[in-house]
């Protein structure tokens, strides 16, 4: 939407006296994309979004406020106008054909779900797999603290145990937060995927919170979509959500119960691919002073979408099919326009989670 990562320098003292502690910040790679999402070289910035410069000074401003700057980070394919791609699409004998998955017999390959434009990398080749890993420590060394790893149950858990070593060595203090949610995928997409026995499973049954557990060795944890369906399922959707609270809490423990002590499982009402809550809410900010309520409750890090705290809704549902759908729920912060009563009881209910967890 215009945004840049400048844009997001000059709104530091806005965002140190809300009282966030770490900022995560979509793909600025060079790409093919508004979204940065579809890459075509993961060791430069895209000029739209930043120079180095930008990202020095960006990492400066908010380390200088003890804030730290998490990186949205995609492994698993590329833009199909990434050069490498390009060299194995146009030369069967290039050395870049195995970084992909080609059918032996055409030029048919593999992809991110049913998305053409993404080719997915053959991650187990150790040349791709170094060529991931090297960007991801270059941007480490630079001094992000840490990475939010795009559509995790992509790439096997050995490329994961590889990726763990390398940001660990490099910085002990990284955080490896896993994208690793199974909705809305079908059979046709397993072949795509990294999970364990995923086709027995498959007919079994693939249950979503023993997937995310299967992380638990590889990252320091994973998004808490579970918590995200529950909250709207019985805030959101609810006409009186306060009957529904105690069955909330008991789901959401049960939930917490089956994850080791010390795993992540950040929560997020809304983000950039899904309705924002208040849509799902029938635009009552009632619902949504109670989902943030419940949610600042939790002892999980609790994660705030931009605008949440002001009251940003979509006026149109996302909808995968739908393109460019995802553009309702990504519009620009509206700064001449900001509820200051719902930004207040946000900055409370931040400062009441850090004083509980000191």
């Amino acid at each position: 939407m215009g945004g840049n990562l400048k844009g997001i320098m000059t709104k530091a003292d806005y965002l140190s006296e809300l009282g966030i502690n770490t900022l995560w910040i979509s793909p600025f790679f060079k790409t093919e994309a508004y979204h940065g999402y579809h890459i075509t070289d993961f060791f430069k910035p895209d000029p739209h979004f930043a120079t180095l410069e930008d990202i020095r000074n960006l990492l400066e401003t908010f380390h200088r406020r003890n804030i730290r700057i998490i990186l949205d980070f995609v492994t698993n394919h590329c833009s199909v106008r990434h050069p490498l791609f390009q060299a194995a699409l146009n030369d069967r004998k290039s050395r870049y054909r195995s970084w992909f998955f080609f059918n032996r017999w055409n030029d048919k390959y593999a992809t991110f779900l049913h998305f053409s434009e993404l080719p997915k990398f053959n991650l187990d080749n150790r040349e791709t797999s170094g060529h991931i890993i090297d960007a991801a420590k270059y941007w480490l060394s630079m001094g992000f603290d840490g990475f939010r790893l795009d559509h995790a149950v992509g790439p096997s858990h050995d490329f994961w145990k590889c990726f763990n070593s390398a940001a660990k060595q490099l910085n002990d203090e990284a955080v490896l937060i896993g994208e690793a949610w199974l909705e809305g995928f079908g059979f046709r997409h397993l072949k795509t995927l990294g999970i364990h026995r995923k086709y027995i499973r498959w007919i079994t049954g693939i249950h979503p919170q023993v997937v995310e557990l299967e992380y638990r060795n590889v990252f320091d944890g994973v998004l808490d979509f579970y918590f995200r369906h529950r909250i709207t399922e019985f805030i959101a959707w609810k006409e009186n959500h306060r009957l529904y609270l105690d069955r909330l809490r008991n789901s959401i423990n049960h939930h917490y119960a089956k994850f080791p002590f010390g795993f992540y499982l950040p929560t997020f009402i809304d983000n950039h691919d899904m309705n924002r809550f208040l849509f799902d809410a029938g635009q009552n900010k009632e619902k949504l002073r109670a989902a943030l309520a419940f949610q600042f409750s939790l002892p999980q890090p609790p994660i705030i979408y931009y605008g949440t705290e002001t009251g940003l809704s979509n006026t149109k549902p996302v909808h995968g099919q739908v393109p460019f759908s995802d553009l309702q729920v990504r519009q620009p912060m509206p700064w001449h326009k900001l509820d200051n009563e719902m930004i207040d009881f946000v900055r409370q209910q931040i400062a009441g989670w850090k004083n509980r967890h000191k």
